[in-house]
């Protein structure tokens, strides 16, 4: 399995049925577009910098932007209707926390979560491998609620993602502040790209943070 960062929250994830996650087309954040074509393009919301689906789409992707159940390619989908803020979607709109099965490993990508989600949600999330978490705050959950979420879902491998890079034009945190929550032992920095089996991952949540 291998998982790629393009920057922002938009991931590259498997090697034959690719999945890629919000994408966005660099120029209009400052940073460099995603070169990857996806099979599978999710996509969380309907925002310029998590929707720019003609950057990675083939003649025969797939494009999901709806909270619903289904299988492609024999990856198994299910997107959640959930919040881009705390006040029920009126300030920012309505999110789609995906999850994905894939090459027998459970991810969880959850978008521009905003808000804490309630029981029901968190059940309906369920057992999760990868979870690809907004970290940066301001327009998404903060980095101390990131933390919390994390506590309360148990991933074996938090991903922080939608945070301060170098060249972002967007007015959120860098990673330190959520990181600096963990401590160095339960924390890994990483290059661009994993390649990684099941075997590889840890029993207990451990932080693993993508870098450009």
């Amino acid at each position: 399995m291998r998982i790629r960062w393009h920057g922002h929250a938009c991931f590259e994830i498997g090697k034959e049925n690719i999945i890629v996650t919000d994408p966005h087309d660099g120029k209009s954040i400052g940073i460099t577009p995603p070169q990857v074509e996806g099979d599978i393009i999710l996509v969380s919301h309907d925002h310029y910098d998590h929707n720019a689906v003609r950057e990675v789409e083939k003649e025969d992707s797939k494009i999901i932007d709806e909270a619903s159940e289904k299988e492609i390619n024999g990856v198994k989908i299910k997107g959640i209707a959930t919040y881009h803020d705390e006040s029920g979607g009126d300030i920012r709109g309505e999110n789609i926390i995906y999850m994905f099965e894939n090459e027998g490993v459970n991810f969880c990508h959850l978008g521009d979560l905003g808000h804490i989600p309630d029981e029901e949600i968190l059940e309906e999330i369920g057992e999760v491998d990868f979870l690809f978490i907004p970290v940066g705050g301001n327009f998404t959950i903060e980095p101390d609620q990131a933390k919390e979420l994390i506590d309360m879902i148990e991933p074996k491998i938090a991903v922080p993602m939608h945070y301060k890079t170098s060249g972002l034009s967007l007015d959120i945190k860098t990673l330190e502040p959520f990181f600096s929550q963990y401590p160095e032992k339960k924390t890994h920095k990483l290059g661009i790209e994993l390649d990684f089996i099941q075997e590889d991952l840890p029993d207990e949540t451990e932080v693993w943070a993508f870098s450009l």
